[in-house]
């Protein structure tokens, strides 16, 4: 299949497809190579919208962060399709010796360093990748406003801001005539649900902002592929899964597994499903290592889950249940 559909990314002109690839897997768990197949694929298959970030991935041992930028800048060097392709980074997070925050200083160097891994000479959402309190709210987004003028960033979102803080920098963009932040990249599947829609959903679609949420299968649990804790030994990513083993956890796997057979899917386009249908949700982030797993993920975007489906999951989901 291929998807065809795009999605305004709130009031910005960045139409992106339902479904954003998420970069952090370049350069830790696949390389070069791999990386380049699976955006290949993505891309065949009607994606548009791929996620980064500086710091991605400083984490992996002998890694300074700006690894996936730079696959992602060759790979779109290689294919000279940049104006095919809706590139989204971050800045923010410690870079160690380049530093961190959201200081005027700190993001003129930032962009500079993405722009040129990235072997590009624009941005297309720029992301505030987590609250800098020690910055003044203005300062950043008029830092933003001249990146935008110069044409290096067509458009600004925030990654891991309290619904206080987003609202506060809204404030000021429309006080002061700065660009506002047209997207916000929350942590939200159907495991962790209150973060989100008991504060952030109501400014989202009130204020008419795009969500690109994260960790969107739950660090691969919500694929159903870890039922036990033997299961957590099949993945890098097994320790982070532990915490979800729990009847709140498998109880929502359950109700996976009952949509899945009733609509003929698996559990990973199921829980993306769901995602998809939230009309808050503009396109939820998730990543592959094997084009076959990239496959499942798109099929996604063809799955509408009726009401039926939909209350099943959110009950089986729900903290009060």
């Amino acid at each position: 299949m291929v998807i065809t559909q795009r999605r305004k990314l709130g009031r910005s002109e960045l139409e992106v497809s339902p479904i954003s690839f998420g970069g952090n897997v370049f350069g830790w768990t696949i390389d070069e190579n791999s990386s380049f197949e699976i955006l290949d694929s993505f891309i065949e298959a009607g994606g548009n919208f791929i996620d980064t970030a500086d710091v991605y991935s400083k984490w992996v041992p002998g890694n300074q962060g700006g690894e996936s930028e730079t696959i992602l800048g060759k790979w779109l060097k290689q294919r000279g399709n940049r104006d095919q392709v809706v590139i989204a980074t971050k800045v923010g997070n410690d870079m160690g010796v380049r530093g961190q925050g959201l200081s005027r200083k700190h993001i003129q160097q930032a962009v500079e360093d993405s722009l040129q891994r990235l072997q590009t000479d624009y941005i297309d959402l720029y992301q505030s990748h987590i609250d800098d309190e020690n910055t003044p709210l203005e300062e950043t987004l008029e830092t933003y406003a001249q990146l935008i003028r110069q044409g290096k960033v067509r458009a600004i979102g925030a990654s891991n801001y309290s619904a206080e803080r987003l609202g506060q920098a809204l404030e000021i963009s429309l006080q002061h005539g700065y660009p506002r932040y047209e997207s916000l990249q929350p942590r939200y599947n159907l495991y962790d649900r209150d973060g989100y829609e008991q504060d952030l959903q109501q400014i989202c679609q009130e204020q008419e902002i795009g969500v690109i949420n994260y960790s969107s299968l739950c660090s691969g649990f919500l694929s159903g592929k870890y039922r036990s804790e033997k299961d957590l030994s099949i993945s890098l990513r097994g320790n982070s899964v532990k915490r979800y083993l729990n009847p709140r956890g498998l109880r929502i796997l359950e109700a996976i597994d009952r949509v899945a057979t009733t609509y003929n899917s698996t559990p990973t386009q199921v829980s993306l499903a769901w995602l998809i249908a939230n009309p808050s949700i503009t396109a939820p982030i998730v990543s592959a290592t094997k084009v076959e797993q990239l496959n499942d993920i798109i099929k996604a975007v063809n799955i509408k889950l009726d009401q039926d489906a939909i209350e099943l999951l959110n009950q089986a989901s729900s903290s009060n249940a």
